[in-house]
């Protein structure tokens, strides 16, 4: 560790994808700058984070927040900072073939949340989801028979099977922090679709909690800090989707 601060841009009203790397600070009691939301005279708010988006600042240009600026690094996409910061700040395990694990199911995290977002912009990510309502329904139908149990299934079946109460055994990691908020975003915006499929998920009900009473992570779940989830995020409870 050094005094270099961690500056996480992401955008400044939603969870998002930037909520992945959040909880990872929270849980491991790092200090980090959340820089957009921060007044424009803190050199914080969105123009901050459009000199990067622009090409105008230093490093490689990101394609899209969340980016993590750390010194004279610039690293972009949500599973490539964990991986990178989880063995910084104690979030991943000691060897090369726990490390891999972790970034193996923060991968397939990613693929999964990239399904869930989709359901409500189904044809374009640019278009209101007003717009594709009728796509949507559609996929959302799909989605919630094939796709959950297929995921969720899967992240039951590798839970525990490192020895331990997490992923990859005794030592918590990034991927048991992201695997927490896929489930809490799923129960905020398809609730009765994950309460018929609770009693097939018993560890990672199990995870869940553990997560949730962890201190760093109640105390940030109980602050302002953590944002509402709401309609412009990754997670979006439309009722006529989860029908």
């Amino acid at each position: 560790m050094t005094d270099t601060r961690y500056e996480l841009y992401y955008w400044p009203g939603i969870q998002g994808r930037g909520e992945f790397v959040r909880l990872a600070f929270e849980d491991a009691g790092v200090p980090y700058v959340d820089v957009a939301r921060r007044p424009e005279t803190e050199g914080g708010g969105m123009a901050a984070m459009q000199r990067f988006l622009s090409g105008e600042a230093k490093g490689l240009r990101p394609f899209a927040p969340p980016f993590l600026v750390y010194g004279d690094l610039v690293m972009a996409q949500t599973a490539l900072i964990l991986q990178w910061l989880g063995p910084r700040i104690g979030l991943a395990p000691e060897d090369e073939a726990g490390r891999l694990a972790v970034h193996q199911i923060q991968l397939t995290i990613t693929d999964f949340a990239a399904e869930i977002h989709d359901v409500h912009h189904p044809i374009a990510a640019s278009l209101y989801y007003e717009d594709q309502k009728t796509e949507a329904l559609r996929r959302a139908t799909h989605l919630v028979k094939e796709r959950f149990p297929k995921y969720l299934g899967w992240f039951e079946s590798v839970l525990g099977k490192g020895g331990g109460p997490w992923f990859c055994g005794e030592r918590i990691a990034t991927a048991d922090l992201s695997m927490f908020q896929v489930l809490s975003g799923l129960e905020y915006a398809f609730p009765k679709a994950m309460k018929r499929l609770e009693p097939k998920l018993p560890g990672l009900r199990a995870l869940r909690d553990r997560v949730a009473a962890r201190p760093g992570i109640a105390a940030y779940l109980a602050s302002d800090r953590r944002i509402p989830f709401n309609k412009h995020g990754l997670f979006r409870h439309y009722p006529e989707l989860d029908a």
